[in-house]
């Protein structure tokens, strides 16, 4: 009988597991003790002055242990601005884009991710109750892990070293907490379990072929 490479499912299986174990918090909602640590660390981060700690402590103390994507909006500084570290004239988006592409690979290693960057191409269109448009330029939607991450993220020595690229680069700003009601695209947990199922299915047609053709 010929059973072909058979050891494909079960090894897709075992690196789906593996993909699993990171990509979802098995820890639970925070405690008050990693709560109240945290906050009393993050004090004096160079994001002290710009976000409520009341805001921040209810949103950490209403952990369900779920995921989260936090949604930004931001305007872009115009033009150049000194660069943090040289001093030299360097273009706004320069600055975010280098603070993006250290902030993105500190968030893949805590289970997150980019689910959308855009880039805005119109004015309003829609509005009512609401003030002038200021102008954004970018919106962006990060996957969180869990409200745990977000806390190891703010006080990552990396990222508090990058920041200043952040607020170099940046007009205005601001951000929320959302959870994902709706949505027609494929999230990682399908994608990945299609694409190892889909290997797998190759590997095991493919011996098959090869033992049919001896």
């Amino acid at each position: 009988m010929m059973v072909g490479a058979w050891w494909a499912w079960p090894l897709a299986l075992a690196l789906y597991v593996v993909f699993r174990a990171w990509y979802d918090n098995w820890r639970g909602p925070l405690s008050k003790a990693e709560i109240d640590a945290f906050l009393a660390h993050t004090a004096d981060s160079p994001t002290g002055s710009t976000t409520d700690p009341a805001v921040v402590r209810a949103f950490l103390e209403a952990d369900d242990g779920r995921e989260f994507v936090m949604s930004n909006l931001v305007r872009v500084q115009p033009g150049e601005v000194p660069h943090p570290v040289t001093g030299a004239p360097v273009q706004g988006l320069a600055m975010m884009q280098e603070y993006g592409r250290r902030f993105v690979l500190v968030l893949l290693r805590h289970g997150g991710h980019p689910m959308l960057v855009m880039r805005k191409v119109g004015g309003y269109v829609d509005s009512w109750n609401t003030p002038p448009d200021p102008g954004w330029h970018l919106v962006g939607a990060m996957r969180y892990r869990s409200r745990r991450d977000m806390m190891a993220l703010a006080r990552h020595p990396a990222l508090r070293e990058v920041h200043p690229f952040k607020t170099a680069g940046t007009d205005m700003t601001f951000s929320f907490p959302t959870h994902v009601v709706m949505g027609m695209a494929l999230r990682p947990r399908a994608w990945v379990a299609l694409a190892l199922a889909f290997v797998a299915a190759l590997v095991h047609l493919a011996s098959l072929i090869s033992l049919v053709g001896r």
